[in-house]
């Protein structure tokens, strides 16, 4: 997926060959909020412009402007793959919840710094 970032928002990109415009929305909002433009340079300026109007809507609402998440996350994966991990947090001498954690938090920390 193609994306874009304004004020910490993400928004993703498409093109529609059919109509010949670039499209997308704003990600991790309640709500929907949509973009467009038939360039690239009015695409970023609509983005903008969605996630400025975005903003000023949700200051004069007192709604807060990003999506609430649970902070649960639901993995499937392999047996064999659960099993090297659980051996690498018993070498850390934590749990495997912890060990998963802390490896999110250290990867997302640096995607955005």
């Amino acid at each position: 997926m193609n994306t874009m970032t304004y004020k910490g928002y993400l928004g993703s990109v498409a093109y529609s060959e059919k109509d010949n415009i670039f499209f997308g929305k704003i990600e991790g909002i309640d709500g929907l909020v949509n973009f467009e433009g038939e360039s690239v340079s009015e695409l970023k300026a609509a983005f903008h412009e969605a996630v400025d109007d975005y903003l000023a809507y949700c200051e004069e609402e007192g709604i807060t402007p990003t999506k609430a998440y649970s902070g649960v996350l639901h993995l499937r994966i392999t047996p064999e793959t659960h099993r090297r991990l659980a051996m690498l947090a018993k070498q850390k001498g934590i749990s495997i919840n912890s060990y998963v954690r802390n490896e999110i938090v250290n990867k997302t920390d640096k995607a955005f710094a």
